[in-house]
């Protein structure tokens, strides 16, 4: 009689979702995109299936941003690979598989960090939620290592969900923007150097909801919409990559901020500011005064939704964003131009500006950032760009208020709050639009944004509003109009005392 076959229990099965990131054969993979799509089982299915087929030669490299985010990570996976054979080495944070395959657990705190795996080798490298990640660097680096002089096949597969720091170059590496549906293969070319060969790469992104992981049912979709938050909400349920939560400026709206361009009066003044950017981005912004309130058809509100145009009046003394230069090969990854590059760019973009005194294009000033001004054994980023007349002063650096001074970021927001903002943008200043309302705050000072993220724009237009400090005028009373107390409202007890009536009502 043959010896009956073990009973065999299986300890995880994928769902389709998590079938098809497993066995997708694209170079680079994204996963997810939304909450609950069981994106981290996925990571650990897979790299139980890779080494199961490859053995010894099965090597992984799994990667988190901070340390403390890996606990988890970890112990989901003791859960999935301990019953199937794997062992556990906790000193040096790795798996030893049955078959002699290994997967390492590790942090990438600093981008930096990414230097130190110069040399390894990796069958499999996952990047679990990269979209903390601030900057695509890290993982454009960990591609070298990606080898094998066995013939296994080397991937790089990520989870994501939409906001972090990462939103806007995740974003744009997996073509959310004109493809937020994923499941399409892109493909790259690339010429080998030394045989001339074409050698292509492969790029998707794979989409996985709630509604994807059967294990999830319908408490776990109503606790998501009671963390209180439409955005939020929106985001963790539909993976929904124009929605960003947190944003430290939900003041912004497309419809009212974002302005078909139009011809600038002559007359009215006009400035520019800078940022300076080598290894990251610079941006040079230019800006024009509104003279007067000024109704012209030519300058209509774009709508995000149906591209419907409505003419408005922009309002006396509001700052108008009317051409910017961002200098970006990749998102959050500069030029690395000169300063005189980058001033001589300045000449050539201001040519068909209006002339001034002898000739020079009519810029009442600009602004740059101090950090520009600093002189390290020779001349500053600001004097080798006044070299070519290129003439900047010192910008207020101020981020936050401060014992009663103003902070740039409040400038940035009084300007856009309001029926009538102070503040409008070209619709073809398109990296203004959009890194500033991707913004998030500082997981440590709140008030202050995450210096992490794509903020070079957002820094420069913070230097333009403090160069004409903005306050609202709260002094005139309307009448018919009873002042109260509440949150938000600017009274003084003097105003307060000139309402009898209210006082006499009891409602003051």
């Amino acid at each position: 009689m043959p010896p009956s076959k073990p009973e065999q229990e299986i300890i995880w099965d994928a769902q389709p979702k998590q079938s098809a990131f497993i066995a997708c054969p694209a170079d680079d993979v994204a996963f997810g995109g939304a909450r609950g799509g069981g994106k981290s089982d996925g990571v650990i299915g897979d790299w139980a299936s890779h080494e199961d087929l490859y053995h010894e030669h099965a090597i992984g490299l799994a990667l988190r941003r901070e340390r403390t985010q890996l606990i988890e990570l970890i112990e989901r996976a003791k859960q999935i690979l301990l019953p199937i054979g794997h062992k556990w080495h906790e000193q040096d944070k790795y798996f030893r598989g049955p078959n002699g395959g290994r997967l390492r657990f590790a942090y990438l705190e600093n981008d930096s960090d990414a230097d130190a795996y110069q040399g390894h080798g990796y069958t499999r490298i996952y990047f679990e939620e990269v979209g903390t990640f601030p900057s695509e660097s890290p993982v454009a680096k960990l591609t070298a290592t990606l080898r094998s002089g066995h013939g296994v096949p080397c991937q790089m597969k990520s989870t994501c969900n939409p906001g972090g720091p990462g939103h806007q170059w995740v974003k744009a590496r997996y073509k959310l923007d004109t493809h937020p549906q994923g499941m399409e293969i892109f493909r790259f070319e690339y010429i080998n150097p030394f045989n001339k060969k074409k050698i292509e790469k492969t790029r998707v992104f794979i989409p996985s909801k709630v509604v994807d992981n059967k294990y999830l049912g319908d408490d776990y979709v109503a606790n998501l919409f009671q963390v209180g938050s439409e955005n939020l909400v929106k985001a963790w349920l539909t993976g929904d990559w124009s929605v960003i939560e947190g944003a430290f400026f939900p003041e912004w709206s497309t419809e009212k901020h974002v302005i078909r361009p139009f011809e600038i009066p002559g007359s009215w003044t006009r400035f520019r500011s800078g940022d300076w950017g080598s290894a990251k981005p610079f941006s040079i912004g230019w800006w024009a005064v509104v003279g007067e309130d000024w109704p012209i058809a030519g300058a209509e509100m774009v709508s995000p939704l149906h591209g419907e145009r409505s003419s408005t009046v922009l309002p006396r003394g509001a700052i108008i964003r009317y051409r910017e230069w961002y200098g970006a090969s990749s998102p959050n990854i500069g030029l690395k131009l000169t300063a005189e590059a980058v001033a001589d760019g300045i000449r050539e973009r201001e040519v068909h500006e209006p002339r001034g005194i002898e000739g020079e294009p009519a810029i009442s000033y600009g602004v740059l950032d101090p950090a520009a001004f600093a002189s390290d054994g020779g001349p500053s980023i600001a004097e080798r760009m006044a070299s070519r007349k290129i003439f900047f002063r010192r910008a207020d650096n101020a981020r936050t208020a401060a014992r009663g001074a103003m902070g740039g970021w409040d400038q940035v927001r009084a300007r856009l709050v309001g029926d009538r903002p102070m503040i409008y943008f070209f619709s073809t200043c398109r990296d203004t639009i959009r890194t500033l309302p991707a913004l998030q705050h500082d997981p440590v000072k709140a008030e202050d944004v995450d210096t992490e993220s794509e903020d070079h724009a957002p820094d420069e237009i913070r230097y333009a509003c403090m160069s004409r400090p903005y306050i609202k005028d709260v002094s005139k009373k309307v009448p018919g109009k009873l002042l109260m107390v509440g949150p938000g409202n600017q009274v003084s007890l003097d105003d307060l005392w000139e309402q009898p009536e209210a006082r006499r009502n009891g409602r003051v």
